[in-house]
């Protein structure tokens, strides 16, 4: 007896089928970025779902915040006038190295630099798997957030912008397997490129020649090569070399100055030639000046006992 319908291909070939269109898919996304559309739909999609998954853990930390003694707020306060001081005072020493460069430039004729525009973002989520780096933050395209925007924190460059929703986005850390960013060492201007290991706590140098000027504590700031991020941001110091004549490069191991793995709230930088400009919220604040740190608390080269303790 003939079935009234007819076989279908195998299942072999559905899978050919399958692994064909994956393919096609992935080549025309890569080459054409024609599936970013898709990608930010369905970032706005699971936007609820990120914001739900976090509620637990900011009610727990208002209850925390709303339990503390009167002692503790008290002297939390006392710190935070102190160190509100000391900030001013440097701020006011800012001004007047700023005012004086300025002029330095007008007589050397040179190109005067621009501030970058900023907004401050939280963190609502962290990437549960172990070999990717990344955060998600509470601000998207409707706050003007474009792909590989520069983020920092109160200490350094902590990383990029990979992709974009509608109110979230996702940030890979320097210290992802994936990521490299071009450097210069402060002291001697020295270029180098570093790769993230898969260690928060360590970046590792390539191609680092064994008759390279290098030495231990050399602070590394962003080069401006690339064009991603902005020149003169402090990323590593320097931790460790190793010149093994048997090996083409010498192994040499940067300490990130940023807390990667205990980040709460970032800063998203619009470089000067950056084509999106920030989108405010009202009364969201993240528009007001930001207080500058001073050059000795952005970045301190880690001691011999951190050394150790980092490899």
């Amino acid at each position: 007896m003939n079935s009234l319908f007819g076989r279908g291909p195998s299942l072999r070939i559905r899978l050919v089928l399958a692994l064909a269109c994956s393919f096609l898919l992935a080549f025309i996304d890569h080459r054409l970025n024609a599936l970013q559309p898709a990608r930010l739909f369905l970032n706005s999609l699971v936007t609820p779902i990120q914001y739900l998954a976090i509620m637990p853990e900011q009610l727990l930390d208002n209850v925390a915040e709303s339990l503390q003694s009167r002692t503790a707020l008290q002297q939390e306060n006392a710190e935070l006038r102190e160190q509100m001081l000391v900030l001013q005072g440097r701020l006011q020493r800012f001004h007047f190295l700023q005012n004086e460069n300025s002029r330095l430039r007008e007589l050397l004729d040179s190109e005067p630099r621009q501030e970058s525009r900023r907004m401050v973002a939280e963190v609502i989520a962290v990437a549960s798997d172990p070999f990717s780096h990344q955060l998600v933050i509470n601000k998207g395209t409707l706050n003007g957030v474009y792909q590989s925007q520069p983020v920092l924190d109160s200490r350094g460059i902590i990383g990029q912008v990979v992709s974009v929703g509608t109110n979230t986005s996702r940030i890979i850390l320097i210290s992802d397997q994936s990521h490299a960013i071009p450097l210069r060492a402060e002291r001697n201007d020295l270029r180098v490129l570093a790769q993230g290991i898969g260690d928060m706590q360590q970046l590792e140098l390539m191609f680092v020649p064994h008759s390279t000027d290098l030495e231990v504590g050399d602070m590394l700031v962003s080069s401006g090569l690339g064009g991603v991020f902005p020149e003169g941001y402090p990323v590593a110091a320097v931790t460790r070399i190793l010149r093994d004549e048997s090996l083409p490069f010498a192994r040499v191991y940067a300490q990130p100055v940023a807390a990667l793995d205990r980040v709460r709230a970032v800063l998203l930088l619009w470089p000067e030639n950056a084509g999106e400009a920030p989108i405010y919220e009202p009364n969201d604040g993240s528009d007001l000046p930001l207080l500058p740190i001073a050059e000795g608390d952005t970045a301190t080269a880690p001691t011999p006992a951190n050394q150790e303790g980092g490899q």
